[in-house]
């Protein structure tokens, strides 16, 4: 008799925790994280006099 009032107790519990503070919300899109680049390169030989 106690296993099944404490199966049914648990039971709703878990019904009851299920969806609690209501429908669930799509989280807002975050920024994208782009990449920049800025900077220069060269390639060549240099030589001094």
């Amino acid at each position: 008799m106690m296993i099944r009032v404490l199966t049914a107790v648990v039971a709703l519990a878990l019904l009851a925790s299920c969806g609690a503070d209501g429908e669930p919300e799509r989280p807002e899109p975050r920024p994208s994280a782009g990449v920049t680049l800025s900077g220069g390169v060269a390639i060549g030989v240099a030589g001094g006099s």
